[in-house]
């Protein structure tokens, strides 16, 4: 039975989800929840009841049963503010409380949302922004059983995509009629309104699992990217999670890079704020001085055609941000208090927006010296999408200052696994040799530091590791040279202003940092 209610379509059987005739990319919980609290409209649900209905009985925070909570309102069109369709009863739970009514199957014929998932007459426009379908894997395994297997890793993929705010993504129902036909690529891309699609194949001998992937400019036919996973049938979740992991680390780089190459080329004329957004983006990569300079107006551009461009603001803070850790700021007290006040207004815009709060968070975590604050938001970034590599590393750095060294290591390591060929990669790596300085990996420290140096020689977090890697380690010609180049990166660096310059909670950390550049011979 098909579930109406508002302008919204819900079908339990294909689990699916439209609004005013147009599919709406859902996560599996979040529909799972919304199912419930609709069966259930009869009466006030409580937490209790929506924990063991949904996620069998675990664990879950209060912060992640509100997330999922905003996001079912999202999904309907609703918000904690009107509640029209979902109510929060205080102290009790929640209840569905729009006028609902069922329908006949959408295969009936005149059922409410028949031929939902047929092709459409005309081909719907693209997006402003980037849009993508994900295609049913073909089985080359001969084994039809396999399909369940296949079918799940995409679905998987697409609710981690649909966790990306910057990115449209059509829903499991749509990009599934194309399941057992020869597809056109380019056809698909118009008939279900997309840029780019992403398809690929299953193939299963004995225990092991081979999945290949392709990303493709609908449009154009280009390929972005192609890549090829294996790996072993066991605990069949954990080797989906796996997967999903791995593709959707690989493929959102490459289709912000596409958007970047696609933006340089527009004309000034036709920007939008998006646009301005991609531009700065693509300076900020960069991370050189010149570079952040040319971003910030940039983002500054994209805020005034939208006031309420999240991201926008927050990369905004955080170009405020690298300049200070760089050494770059001219006018200090105005710099810092401007960055706090657009990551503030980043946080406020963009309470559900992983990137901004990302780059919020690592923002408060330095310019206002708010390191469990900024943690808690990177924390809630990574809830929302727990395959951003900006949040893995971000959140590592600010774990880092505040001294929990080990988990810092994991988590970079984790980043660097999701997107190995990262255009912040040389971050990851100078925050790597930071955590193996604090902890005494001397010779480890150093390696990774010149390996961000070779990225990005004007990295200064990167130039004092390695001056206090080498002298640490007694190798005081290396240290000389490292510490040379300190110098000419920021003359103005004392001993007395490391710590206004990092500030790292942990004193043994910071003792080991300023002994090692004493040892190199930085003034006090």
């Amino acid at each position: 039975m098909l579930l109406v209610f508002d302008d919204c379509l819900l079908d339990p059987d294909r689990r699916e989800l439209s609004r005013a005739s147009t599919p709406v990319a859902i996560a599996p919980k979040v529909f799972d929840l919304l199912l419930y609290l609709a069966e259930h409209r009869e009466r006030v649900v409580s937490r209790d009841d929506l924990i063991g209905a949904v996620w069998g009985g675990r664990i879950v925070s209060e912060s992640t049963l509100a997330s999922h909570i905003n996001a079912v309102r999202k999904a309907v069109g609703d918000d904690g503010h009107q509640q029209r369709v979902i109510r929060t009863v205080a102290r009790k739970g929640f209840r569905f409380i729009a006028d609902l009514r069922e329908a006949g199957s959408a295969e009936g014929t005149g059922a409410p949302g028949a031929g939902f998932a047929a092709t459409p007459a005309s081909p719907p426009t693209l997006p402003d922004k980037p849009s993508i379908a994900v295609l049913p894997f073909v089985n080359l395994s001969g084994d039809p059983e396999q399909d369940y297997l296949a079918d799940g890793v995409v679905e998987d993929i697409i609710a981690a995509l649909s966790q990306y705010r910057w990115l449209f993504v059509v829903a499991r129902n749509s990009s599934f009629t194309y399941k057992g036909r020869a597809v056109d690529v380019k056809q698909a891309g118009r008939e279900l309104g997309v840029r780019y699609v992403l398809e690929g194949s299953w193939r299963k001998a004995d225990n092991r699992v081979r999945i290949t992937g392709q990303l493709i400019d609908a449009t154009t036919g280009a390929h972005h990217w192609a890549g090829r996973f294996e790996g072993v049938l066991g605990d069949i979740f954990a080797l989906q999670d796996q997967i999903t992991e791995t593709v959707v680390g690989a493929i959102a780089p490459q289709l912000e890079r596409a958007e970047i190459e696609r933006a340089r080329h527009k004309p000034t004329e036709n920007l939008g704020a998006y646009d301005y957004y991609l531009r700065g983006m693509a300076w900020l990569h960069r991370g050189t001085r010149e570079a952040i300079d040319h971003a910030l107006p940039l983002f500054l551009k994209a805020i005034e055609h939208d006031p309420d461009f999240a991201s926008a603001y927050a990369m905004a803070a955080w170009c405020h941000c690298w300049r200070k850790i760089n050494g770059w700021m001219t006018d200090r007290p105005r710099e810092l208090a401007e960055g706090v006040l657009l990551a503030r207004r980043a946080v406020e815009l963009g309470k559900d927006d992983a990137v901004a709060l990302t780059r919020c968070g690592h923002v408060l975590g330095h310019l206002a010296q708010d390191l469990p604050g900024g943690i808690a938001l990177l924390d809630k970034a990574l809830m929302l999408n727990p395959n951003l590599a900006a949040a893995w590393f971000l959140g590592a750095f600010l774990k880092l200052l505040h001294g929990e060294t080990e988990e810092a290591v994991e988590h970079f390591t984790h980043a660097m696994r999701l997107s190995p060929l990262d255009p912040e990669l040389y971050k990851m790596e100078a925050g790597m040799a930071a955590a193996h300085l604090f902890m005494g990996h001397f010779d480890t420290a150093a390696s990774w530091a010149e390996r961000a140096l070779r990225e990005l020689p004007s990295l200064l977090l990167a130039a004092a590791t390695l001056a206090a890697s080498h002298a640490h380690a007694g190798r005081s010609a290396e240290a000389q040279r490292a510490l040379d180049h300190l110098r000419q990166l920021d003359p103005a660096l004392r001993l007395a202003n490391v710590a206004e310059w990092l500030p790292i909670q942990r004193s043994e950390n910071l003792a080991t940092l300023i002994e090692g550049l004493r040892r190199a011979g930085l003034p006090t």
